[in-house]
């Protein structure tokens, strides 16, 4: 049904599950509606009925649409007659209909906008469009009106050119001939006509051909009447909705048209009239499609107008029953597939007369027929409409005629001696139209036949399936045997019989032998499904390799979910309802003749197969027995219920893989979503939540299957028929031993569980009586033997499957045979055959003496004298050659029982039996037609002493299992229960050994015989058994399962050794990242010699330290970042906007407060000296990350060379300098150098120096006057360059230029430090923003911030900062001069307390010589914490009341000359406030209240200061090394106080304040006194400013990105109609940004500037080159990484855990948190480049 979205959300939808596809087309609303909805289902406004008092519109306000509208409409039909210019050769110029529809484009949308008005204007619009009388006035074109005239001529040319009105006469000669009698329609004619309208462009060739094919076979006659050339032919046009429907068409539904004529519906007279001239219309509609290059296009828009005219029962069900829907339809189909028909070469290439359809032309390669069979599909799924069709014998004969074009499509034939040179691939569109063409059609069929009242339709369906069937068998000459080395997997007529009968016994209760047809006929049906099980086997044992992987794709597509119920089941069950009623032994003999295995059943142990290579023996027999265990255990179509069936094969999938809540349900005739899926399915798995591993990859919501179900339900034969892959059946294998060893049951390999099947529906008792044969018995016994004998070509899995059958045929025994009656004379009657009866368990303890054998001369067994009494005893094995099937008359008097001539003497009896003309039937057969003539060796009769029973061998078979001596002891001997109670739990799991004892077992329980003669053969102590004679070759191999033994535990051997390589190379690889590596053990040693760090190149292999000369270098990726500036100062996060009222405003986020403050100190002072006071890099810094691995700077430069010259790159640009990591395949695109230093300064750090602080002071002063050299050229500092050059093209210009003069030096300086301080920053986002966690974290261990400190030192060192203006010295030393400031004319330096500490911290440690020492950095970091502490006073003063100040004032002034006065925070902050008030600072009004308490003004002081300290512990961390201390969130402040040395000994916690951690240089006074001066004399100047630039508590929330709503719908609602700001026009594919709440259009071209789309645009604007955008209409977010792009997935889920990209499954989504976090995650920590994997080029273009 079809909703608005205004209905839907007022509707009641709570616990129903729906699918909801978002049209674009427009429609009607069917709410309201109770032909097509219940009414409980309408919205609450539809609920009250409204149109018991609708007033009637008054008369005059309706006249003038009444007047004007029918000139309107004819104006546009003459538009559209005057455009269309019949195409000279092929279709008219797109671009001229284009041009057309253009100008039209108002007129529709005048049009459009009418039937929003409301039903009044419809139903006037209706009157119109419909009226014959207005059609005939305006449009016959008779009259005076010369313009008309022309315009109704085109109209003519038009319609004659569509082959509408133009070949009657042809056709018209062909109806006379139906006529008179006669069957055939000309096809001549046919051929003729279809050629005149436009379609002659197939080969001539073709078209000979196919006609002839065609002629030559019986055509069905359509009908007696005309119908079919009106129906094809002819279209005469009343009104006007007619001929604009035909204009519609003949351009291709143009949007707006059939936008136009939907919107119309609500109006029920427009709905009948306009449903009625679709229909009227669709051979023509049929016919523009088959010509149309836009054929998918126009599909979509065909499927939209048809599904809401079709969907509604009693329309379709008035449409069938007054214009012949259901003959239309058919018609239409017969019509469509006519085009394409070619001769078939199945069977009898030669004599052939059936066609089948092309599946290499257009129509089924692009799937054009869709739309008419999908609408075909709607009408039978209701019930009135598909009762007409089953109850029409002439449409089920026209069907059955359409379903056979289909049947023997795609011919395989094995190429046997070439590759084949062009694998076609025209299988995807076979198995496309089998699906969508007949299997469909067929399942709604079917689900109107459910019960007993519906028996007639099975029947009509089955005769003239049948009648097709015979008709086919005989156009392919078909008699016994099918064509060698062919196969079809098209077989949709033997599949609608199958599907039919199934549902007759299981539904309808009917008999099925009333409606099965005679013997030879079911002869005849079971050949071409045999043929495909057996070619199935052929194709996984590589015997069509020659034919291309094309081929494997069939078998796999065969079997996929989506085909099998449709394509396998019904060919099993088919097979099955054969061999029910068949002869078994006929039937068993067929199966190893069409698996080609006859020759291997014998007891040599050597012979000779003549129609199959040996390599392929094993695979061939492993088939047979295989598809024999599925044919005979499985009851999906046999007595299983609807639920059981759903619950195997939900059981089934679970077992191979856990699956997604989509997934569980294989295509089963059970409609998916039917009540009791949920119920089974939380009866058999549980759910497990989406999580993640730790790479990051995303899992979905998977169900897993319970333990009892693996316990009882697991069913290797039903995963067996569901594999598409053969490792899907090792994996579910693995899985089952998994669980078998964790719950304990069972600790080796286990063997594929027996399950016990449900019982066989009555109908179908017939199919036991195949394990009750002699011929399977003899099969079995031989195979026992072999195996037993160590034969070559038999594996575990032909015992796995011999047992499972000897099991099978135990729990299914005919009648329990009574054990009295075996007497004496049952010796006697074995004289003459292998077995005396056909129960499986009585011939179980049958012995068998002496067997005959063909062999080869060659064979080990020739050799032996035959002993005297096998004249009489000898008997033949199962083993034929086809020649030796003639010489059965002298083979003496044993006899030669023969597979093959078994099977030839009963088929000829049956064809004898049932056909007059049997001498036809039997053709002579020539066995020479696989074995070249001449080329076999001579094979001569030896005779085997053999003396064993299946019982005897099986027993042997546990002894051989176990490796032991008389391993096997029956249990009952010593606990008689067990025979009471076989079913014993220890049973059920286990190896081949446990399979033997259950089925030995099971012989006792089921006969006390048995159970005697097990216990005797248990007695006599078995001696090992040797093969009679042991050959060198054999003696060469070993035992092929202690082989396979031996080379498995030789390969995990090889794995673990490998493992531990690998574990500990990568210990050593990460820990080589930096000279870090190195502390711990050289402070442990403090040994004073000088140690170099040691590096592994991964490229060379080779370690040593980096030099000079060959500098080392560290794998890293450079990215720009904007995350930092992202941080806001509240928690709160943000919400992406979903009403208008919403508004996102950037101006609160970290980047841009600090914008603004560059920006206002550059207003007022020197700007030199302004780029030293701040950082930048909060937008657009450069974010430097490795993955710890090194390597020889020369090394990587010719990896790079070889990267170049290999073409095939995935996914980066090698010119770019992108790479991946030699070693770990992590994304990188640069090389940091690694400084050649000694760890020397590290191994003493600890050392407390002595020195006092004045001297250090005046050191680092000292230090940093010395000028940088610049360095000597060495390869080390050629790569520091390059490597700068690098970081600095890693962002953008507008990044890295603040400076108002462009190019100074100093926007270079503060880029660099800005660097640093953008790095530690970062690491500190990623530790939490805060150090309480401390160690190394995965931050640290992976940092590269030592090597790049010295990359960017180097470079700071060539600027030398004047000393003048040094800020060292502002902060050490008082000035003496205060006056020469205010001379100067230029705007003044940037007063010390406006300065950032941090961004000073980077400035004096890089511009110091590099290594540092650490009393150095102490030293600076002292000094650095008495200016952040007067910021911090500063600060607070601003904040408190006057009162509060002056208080404030006096008490620090008392305490001010005490001794610990410079270490006290009064005493400090009276001197600041007294210093202060000398300026206009405190003039402004009051401030926000701070409250007083000495214990609050302490935690503003500690918290102010901490941002600082947690910079300075890192860098400490970085630079010497140590762990950070872990600690409490309120002891940070004094821990990290401690670590870096500010704190002389540790206090305890209750009277620390941090005031003790200041260690002035010089009077504090003196120094607080001088730098508040330069404020107070700021503030004469610009008194508003100076509260403004104070620096403020920082206090920074960690980067999120926006919260989104919970349910999707509620942005799909809001944006996907949302106009773009830039452009004003609704979006294609609106995406937005997920940082900023941008609205975007992706791939737009009208918002595209200077060759940049709109998003790439915006992702270099908010992200520095990352953009993180959520694509409205298709719920998935996609990441854009500079010039890469990538699709991350969705985090809205529907509430099995699952994505719908595109929004196709129309289901509800939420959001999921976790995968949310993950995003954000991945987008904090930069690691988009490393977890996602699919990236491409996005060349600016989305």
């Amino acid at each position: 049904m079809s909703l608005c979205a205004e209905c839907f959300h007022q509707g009641e939808h709570a616990g129903h599950d729906y699918n909801m596809f978002r049209s674009q087309a427009g429609g009607a609303c069917d709410c309201g509606d109770s032909n097509v909805m219940r009414e409980a289902g309408f919205c609450k406004r539809h609920r009250i009925k409204s149109n018991s008092n609708v007033p009637c519109v008054p008369k005059d306000l309706l006249m003038m649409s009444e007047l004007v509208l029918p000139q309107f409409i004819f104006s546009l039909i003459q538009h559209l007659r005057e455009g269309y210019n019949e195409p000279a050769l092929d279709l008219p110029s797109e671009k001229d209909l284009h041009k057309i529809l253009q100008v039209l484009e108002p007129h529709v949308s005048f049009l459009e906008d009418l039937t929003k008005m409301g039903g009044a204007m419809r139903s006037v619009l209706t009157q119109v469009l419909t009226s014959q009388q207005f059609y005939k006035d305006l449009s016959s074109g008779v009259g005076e009106n010369a313009c008309a005239k022309k315009s109704h001529e085109k109209y003519l040319i038009a319609l004659k050119g569509s082959g509408l009105a133009f070949p009657e006469d042809k056709i018209a000669c062909g109806m006379q001939e139906q006529g008179a009698g006669s069957s055939t329609l000309s096809v001549q004619g046919l051929a003729g006509g279809t050629a005149t309208s436009g379609q002659g462009d197939s080969s001539d060739e073709e078209d000979q051909d196919g006609s002839q094919g065609v002629g030559k076979r019986k055509r069905v006659k359509l009908s007696s009447t005309t119908k079919d050339q009106s129906i094809m032919d002819v279209l005469k046009h009343k009104c006007f909705l007619e001929e604009l429907l035909f204009w519609t068409i003949k351009y291709e539904f143009p949007q707006k048209m059939v936008t136009f004529l939907l919107n119309m519906l609500p109006d029920q007279d427009y709905k009948i009239a306009f449903t009625k001239t679709f229909v009227q219309h669709y051979a023509f509609i049929m016919k523009t499609l088959k010509k149309s290059h836009e054929s998918d296009t126009m599909s979509n828009r065909i499927v939209h107008i048809s599904v809401q005219l079709f969907s509604n029962e009693e329309l379709a069900r008035q449409v069938t029953e007054e214009c012949q829907l259901l003959y239309i339809m058919v018609t239409v189909l017969l019509y469509m597939m006519e085009s394409c028909l070619i001769k078939s070469e199945l069977q009898d290439e030669e004599n052939s007369l059936h066609v089948v359809v092309n599946c290499g032309e257009a129509l089924l390669k692009n799937n054009t027929y869709w739309p008419l069979v999908s609408d075909f599909i709607n009408i039978l799924s209701h019930q009135s409409v598909a009762k007409k069709f089953l109850e029409d014998h002439d449409l089920l004969v026209t069907w059955m005629n359409f379903v056979s074009f289909f049947q023997g499509m795609n011919l395989n034939k094995r190429e046997l001696n070439e590759h084949v040179e062009f694998e076609s691939q025209t299988y995807y569109a076979a198995f496309a139209a089998e699906l969508e063409a007949c299997a469909q059609p067929m399942w709604g069929l079917l689900s109107h036949c459910k019960v007993r009242e519906t028996q007639e339709y099975t029947r009509n369906v089955v005769r003239y399936c049948l009648e097709a069937l015979q008709d086919w068998f005989d156009a392919i000459n078909f008699v016994d045997e099918p064509a060698p080395n062919q196969v079809t997997f098209h077989l949709p007529l033997h599949r609608y019989f199958a599907m039919f009968l199934s549902k007759a016994v299981k539904c309808q209760e009917l008999d099925l032998d009333t409606i099965l047809p005679d013997q030879e006929m079911l002869m005849k049906l079971m050949i071409h499904p045999l043929q495909i099980q057996a070619s199935l086997s052929e194709i996984h044992s590589n015997m069509w390799v020659r034919n291309g992987l094309q081929i494997k794709g069939q078998a796999m597509t065969y079997v996929q979910s989506h085909f099998c119920n449709s394509m396998i089941d019904p060919d099993i069950y088919l097979l099955q309802v054969c061999a029910s009623r068949l002869d078994p032994d006929y039937f068993i003999s067929s199966v190893f003749e069409r698996f080609k295995v006859v020759d291997l059943l014998t007891m040599a142990s050597q012979h000779q197969n003549t129609v199959l290579d040996s390599e392929h023996e094993r695979s061939m027999l492993e088939g047979a027995l295989t598809f024999l265990v599925l044919l005979l255990s499985l009851r999906l179509h046999l007595g299983m219920t609807d639920d059981e069936i759903l619950r195997a094969e939900m059981v089934a999938q679970l077992c191979m893989n856990d699956r997604t809540h989509k997934n569980p349900n294989p295509k089963s005739g059970i409609i998916p979503g039917s009540l009791s899926f949920e119920s089974v399915l939380s009866a058999v798995a549980d759910f497990k939540a989406p999580v993640f591993e730790p790479g990051g990859s995303m899992q979905q919501g998977m169900y897993t299957p319970k333990a009892e179900v693996w316990d009882k339900e697991f069913d290797p034969v039903m995963v067996i028929l569901r594999t598409v892959y053969r490792r899907d059946v090792q994996s579910a294998m693995d899985r089952y031993t998994a669980f078998l060893k964790q719950s304990g049951k069972f600790p080796g390999n286990p063997w594929p569980p027996y399950k016990k099947r449900t019982p066989l529906h009555p109908s179908y008792r017939g199919l036991i009586k195949l394990l009750h044969c002699k011929t399977l018995h003899i099969v079995l016994f031989t195979l026992l033997y072999k195996i037993l004998m160590d034969h070559q070509n038999l594996s575990e899995h032909v015992l796995c499957m011999v047992l499972y059958l000897i099991e099978l045929g135990l729990e299914n025994s005919p009648e329990q045979e009574s054990d009295e009656e075996e007497s004496a004379g049952g010796q006697e009657r074995c004289h003459d055959s292998w077995f005396p009866g056909s129960n499986l368990v009585s011939n179980m303890r049958h012995f068998i003496n002496y067997v005959r054998v063909r062999v080869p001369e060659t064979a080990p067994e020739v050799k032996r004298e035959p002993p005297a009494s096998t004249s009489s005893d000898g008997l033949a094995s199962s083993q034929s050659s086809r020649r030796k099937s003639l010489q059965r008359e002298n083979s003496g008097t044993a006899q030669v029982f023969s597979l093959v001539a078994e099977r030839r003497k009963k088929f000829q009896e049956i064809i004898n039996r049932n056909t007059s003309e049997a001498n036809q039937v039997v053709r002579p057969k020539t066995s020479m037609k696989w074995s070249a003539p001449g080329a076999t060796p001579q094979l001569t009769t030896a005779i085997l002493e053999v003396k064993e029973s299946i019982l005897s061998l099986l027993i042997k078979l546990h002894h051989k299992l176990s490796g032991k001596q008389n391993s096997y002891y029956p249990p009952w001997l010593d606990d008689v229960d067990v025979l009471v109670h076989p079913e014993i739990p220890r049973y059920s799991h286990g190896d081949g050994m446990t399979a033997v004892e259950r089925i030995l077992l099971k012989a006792a329980v089921q006969s006390r015989l048995n159970k005697r003669i097990i216990e005797e053969i248990c007695r006599k102590v078995t001696p090992p058994v040797p093969p009679k004679k042991i050959s060198s070759a054999e003696k060469k191999t070993l035992d092929k399962e202690e082989r396979r033994q031996k080379a498995r535990e030789r390969q995990q051997k090889l794995l673990a050794e490998f493992a531990s390589r690998q574990k500990s190379f990568m210990e050593t690889a990460m820990d080589v990242e930096s000279p870090d590596a190195d502390i711990a053990m050289e402070v442990a040693t403090s040994e004073q010699h000088v140690s170099e760090a040691i590096y592994d190149c991964v490229i060379c292999g080779q370690s040593g330290p980096s030099t000079e000369d060959r500098p080392t270098g560290l794998v890293v990726l450079l990215q720009a970042s904007s995350v930092l500036g992202q941080c806001r100062n509240s928690t709160e996060p943000k919400r992406l906007p979903t009403t208008e009222e919403e508004q996102i405003y950037p101006w609160d986020t970290c980047a841009a407060l600090h914008d603004v403050r560059l920006t206002t100190l550059q207003r007022y002072f020197k700007d030199s000296s302004c780029l030293q006071a701040v950082s930048i890099g909060w937008e657009g810094g450069v974010y430097v990350q490795t993955c710890g691995h090194t390597l020889h700077i020369d090394c990587h430069k010719s990896y790079m060379e070889s990267l170049r010259n290999d073409q095939v790159l995935q996914g980066f640009s090698v010119d770019k300098g992108e790479f991946t990591c030699p070693l770990c395949r992590q994304f990188a695109n640069s090389v940091l150098p690694c400084y050649p230093g000694n760890n020397m300064e590290r191994s003493v750090w600890q050392s407390h120096s002595n020195k006092c602080m004045q001297d250090l002071v005046q050191e680092v002063e000292d230090l940093q006057e010395q000028l940088g050299t610049f360095p000597s050229e060495t390869n080390l500092s050629k790569e520091m360059e390059s490597v700068m050059k690098d970081i600095k093209s890693t962002t953008q210009k507008k990044y890295t230029d603040y400076s108002k003069t462009p190019g100074s030096p100093d926007n270079d300086f503060l880029f660099m430090y800005s660097v640093a301080r953008t790095n530690l920053e970062l690491e500190l986002v990623h530790r939490g923003g805060n150090l309480c966690s401390g160690g190394a974290s995965t931050a640290g261990k992976r940092s590269c911030l030592n090597q790049l400190f010295h990359v960017l030192a180097m470079h700071m060192r060539l600027y030398s900062i004047d000393s003048a203006y040094n800020p060292w010295r502002k902060l050490t030393q008082p000035l003496q001069d205060k006056n020469s400031e205010l001379v100067s004319e230029e705007l003044p330096e940037v007063p010390v307390l406006y300065r950032d500490v941090s961004s000073l911290l980077l400035i004096q440690i890089l511009t110091m010589p590099q290594p540092l020492h650490r009393e150095h950095f102490t030293c600076i970091i002292k000094v650095l914490f008495t200016l952040l502490y007067t910021q911090a006073l500063a600060a607070l003063s601003v904040k408190c009341s006057a009162e509060d100040r002056m208080a404030w004032k006096e008490s620090g002034a008392l305490k001010k000359n005490t001794s610990s006065g410079e270490k006290s925070w009064e005493v400090l902050l009276g001197h600041v406030i007294s210093e202060l008030s000398k300026g206009k600072i405190y003039e402004e009004g009051e401030t926000e209240e701070l409250a007083e308490n000495p214990d609050s003004v302490e935690r503003y002081l500690q918290q102010f200061c901490l941002p600082f300290l947690r910079i300075t512990s890192l860098l400490q961390h970085h630079l010497f090394g140590g762990d950070l201390p872990s600690c409490q969130e309120d002891e940070e402040f004094t821990v990290l106080a401690s670590c870096l040395g500010l704190l002389p000994s540790f206090q305890s916690a209750h009277q620390f304040t941090s005031a003790s951690c200041l260690d002035w240089p010089v009077p504090a006074f003196d120094m607080i006194s001088q730098w508040c001066s330069e404020l107070a004399s700021f503030a004469d100047r610009h008194p508003d400013q100076v509260k403004a630039l104070l620096i403020q508590e920082p206090k920074w929330d960690l980067p999120r990105l926006l919260q989104l709503p919970e349910n999707y719908n509620t942005i799909f609602q809001y944006y996907h109609r949302k106009t773009c700001s830039v452009c004003t026009k609704v979006p294609k594919d609106p995406a937005v940004c997920l940082v900023c709440g941008t609205f975007v259009c992706l791939k737009g071209l009208c918002c595209k500037q200077q060759s940049y789309c709109e998003c790439v645009l915006h992702s270099q604007n908010c992200g520095a080159g990352t953009g993180i955008f959520l694509l409205i209409n298709a719920s998935v977010i996609i990441i854009i990484r500079g010039h890469r792009f990538c699709l991350w997935g969705s985090v809205y889920l529907d509430a099995h855990g699952e994505e719908d990209r595109d929004l196709r499954r129309g289901k509800p989504l939420y959001i999921c948190k976790e995968r949310y976090k993950v995003l954000e995650q991945q987008w904090v920590s930069h690691t988009f480049d490393h977890i996602n994997k699919r990236w491409g080029p996005h060349y600016n273009g989305l």
